[in-house]
């Protein structure tokens, strides 16, 4: 009958621990595998993290790193009425400006500038406009809707 006392680990499964500092014949005596000289030798050796041996620490030879990236930011591009005279569409939105390569691919909104003169009439759809953007568009004919 097999009971608790006889379950044993498997033969070559454990081996003894380590004697060190228990003499020569151990082969692990005088030193006690801590090697001949040094801070590493003696008890209580512990460095910091970061600790290179009394030279100065990688991390404080690097500059500080300034700012941060916000993960939140949305791109809005932004667009003057001088450069609205420049397409040959009757509609100009945020979608129209992206085909043609005139607003970042991942922008979500579109802010309409002053800046300029327009003679066309045309039709613009953004979710900004300034008070000389809007009143430009319409003066020339034109409809500024908020999107």
């Amino acid at each position: 009958m097999l009971t608790l006392e006889d379950i044993r680990p498997n033969e070559g499964a454990t081996h003894a621990k380590k004697r060190k500092g228990r003499g020569i014949a151990s082969g692990h005596g005088k030193t006690a595998c801590r090697g001949n000289n040094g801070e590493g030798q003696r008890s209580g050796n512990s460095h910091k993290r970061g600790f290179e041996g009394g030279q100065m620490p990688s991390y404080r030879q690097m500059p500080k790193l300034k700012g941060f990236n916000n993960k939140f930011k949305q791109i809005t591009a932004s667009i003057n009425v001088s450069n609205l005279e420049k397409f040959n569409a009757e509609v100009i939105d945020l979608e129209y400006l992206q085909q043609n390569k005139k607003a970042h691919p991942s922008a979500v909104a579109l802010r309409v500038l002053g800046n300029g003169e327009i003679t066309k009439a045309v039709t613009v759809k953004a979710s900004y406009f300034s008070a000389a953007a809007k009143e430009k568009i319409e003066s020339a004919g034109g409809k500024a809707e908020l999107v």
